[in-house]
This record gives structure tokens, C-alpha cells and sequence, in this order.
């Protein structure tokens, strides 16, 4: 979930931006899911200005992520804390699964495609934005027009019930038949060249005996790593292997991203606890 009123910024020695919230949601999702706690702002702020985030966009993507109902105000005395929603866990535990679990390369497809075809009203425009970018997220690639496609079963409804078009939705698992091949659907329906590039991208500035040099410590290194590593397999629909090039980038960005994941986790979380102020809370909450 990212957010287009949030200013793109640049880490230190990356090429590519990242957005405000897209930080934000990295930091949250590797110091403070699952742990109970919220944070001070004050110290989120300390965290931020290592990538060159400044304090009034700290302040306002707090801000914006509450009214969002992605965090929740805990007052502690005079000092405000900020802890997760159930709607932003929800989120953080998809990231997280993305990440971890179902990996970049699909090398267990099983022939299995996941078809939407829509009809919307030509004034629909808003409507027909937010559709099409939550198939996208879903993993699906426009095959004609107002027919989309993705590899596997997709839980359709959990990805757009609540954007209220069901009744302009048709949805159907199906398999090709001839005269129509796989390899036809992937390269039609999916940019598979702009896909490659931008994990070659990743590679370019990660895969180095000292990735990001300029970077103060390896706090900043951590979140500027996962916080590109997600959003690009959140662009990846994890295409079937058996029709990639077997020099597929995805395969080796992904080795590169586990080990410096793990590399960076024990001396990020030491320099997190030195400068985070936590308190302990009771889980999730729901409103501001």
C-alpha cells in the first residue's frame, strides 16, 4: 500500500526513490509487527533523517497513515506514540509473506490462470483506476481489452471487494487450450523485458561487497533494502519459471536480497533498541 500524495525521497546512494509511507510501512513492518509495542515519534524521526527523510515528512506521513486508519495515537504523558491498526498488520503480514514466504520465482505453477474481465461505464474513470491497480498488485497483466490474467488461483475477492463492483466483475480459473499457448498469455499480457530490467536494477545496487556505501549505518541499509526488495516483488506476478529466460534476475536478486536481510538484521535491531522509545501496547487497535 503506498500512498501518491506522499513525495518520492532518495536514500542514500540509490538510484530509485522510494516514498514516504513505503519507508514508514518497512520500518513498521520489521521493528514493530508482532511485538506489541509503539513508537515515539521523536525517535521514528531520529530513524528517518538516516536516509534523508526530513521531520515534517515524518510528521505528516504519521499523520496521513492515522487518518488512513494505518496507525493509532497512544498518548504517554507528554510524549505521542504511534502503534499498528488491525488494518495496517493486515497489510504488514501480507508484506511480509510476500517477502518471505511466497519467494520470487514460481517454479510450482501448475498451468492454472486466474481470469477477470470487467465492464465499467465510461465515467467510471476513479473506479477503473483503483480496479485496474489492484489487479496489478494482485499479480495480473491485461490480456485484451477489459480481460485480465494472472498465473494461479487468486482470491479475487479479497483483493477487490471492497471497491463495491462485483456486479461488473466476471471471474473464472481456466487453463489454455490450442490453439493458445502459455508462453503466448505471459509475453501478451505481461511486460516480461520491464519485469527483468528492474530487478537488474536491484541487482546494480545490492549485489556489491559493500552495497550503498554512503549509507550512515546498516539501520539505513535495512530499511532501504526492504523497503525496494517489497515493492518490487509487490510488481512481480511471479510468472511461471518454465517460460522465463533461465537466466531469470529474479533467482539471483533474491539470493542477494535473503543475505543481506540477514546480515543487516542483528546489527539494525541493536542500533533500532538504542534509538527507539517504545511503550508496550495491547495489540492492534482499530480508529484513532
Amino acid at each position: 500500500m503506498t500512498s501518491h500524495d506522499d513525495p518520492p525521497v532518495r536514500g542514500a546512494g540509490q538510484e530509485a526513490s522510494a516514498r514516504p509511507q513505503s519507508l514508514m510501512l518497512s520500518f513498521l513492518g520489521v521493528h514493530v509487527l508482532n511485538r506489541g509495542i509503539a513508537v515515539f515519534s521523536g525517535s521514528v524521526i531520529d530513524v528517518f533523517a538516516r536516509i534523508g527523510v526530513s521531520e515534517e515528512a515524518v510528521r505528516s506521513t504519521l499523520t496521513r497513515m492515522v487518518k488512513r486508519d494505518l496507525l493509532v495515537r497512544h498518548r504517554n504523558g507528554r510524549r505521542m506514540y504511534f502503534g499498528l491498526t488491525a488494518r495496517s498488520a493486515a497489510v504488514l503480514d501480507d508484506g511480509e509473506h510476500r517477502v518471505w514466504y511466497s519467494g520470487a520465482v514460481n517454479s510450482d505453477w501448475d498451468g492454472t490462470w486466474t481470469m477477470v474481465g470487467f465492464s465499467l461505464p465510461e465515467s467510471w474513470r476513479s473506479q477503473r483506476h483503483d480496479l485496474r491497480s489492484r489487479l496489478v498488485w494482485g499479480g495480473f497483466g491485461p490480456l485484451q481489452n477489459g480481460l485480465w490474467v494472472a498465473p494461479g488461483v487468486v482470491d479475487v475477492p479479497n483483493l477487490v471487494d471492497d471497491l463495491d463492483l462485483n456486479d461488473h466483475l466476471n471471474v473464472f480459473t481456466a487453463h489454455t487450450a490450442k490453439p493458445t499457448e502459455a508462453d503466448q498469455i505471459v509475453h501478451a499480457a505481461f511486460d516480461v523485458p520491464a519485469i527483468a530490467e528492474r530487478y537488474h536494477a536491484f541487482l546494480r545496487r545490492w549485489d556489491g561487497e559493500f552495497p550503498l556505501p554512503d549509507a550512515p549505518d546498516d539501520l539505513a541499509r535495512q530499511l532501504l533494502l526492504h523497503t525496494e526488495w517489497l515493492q518490487l516483488v509487490r510488481q512481480d506476478p511471479r510468472l511461471p519459471a518454465e517460460h522465463l529466460p533461465a537466466d531469470w534476475p529474479a533467482i539471483r536478486a533474491e539470493q542477494v536480497f535473503h543475505g543481506l536481510a540477514e546480515a543487516y538484521r542483528e546489527p539494525a535491531r541493536s542500533i533500532a533498541e538504542s534509538v527507539l522509545d517504545t511503550i508496550p501496547v495491547d495489540g492492534p487497535s482499530t480508529g484513532a
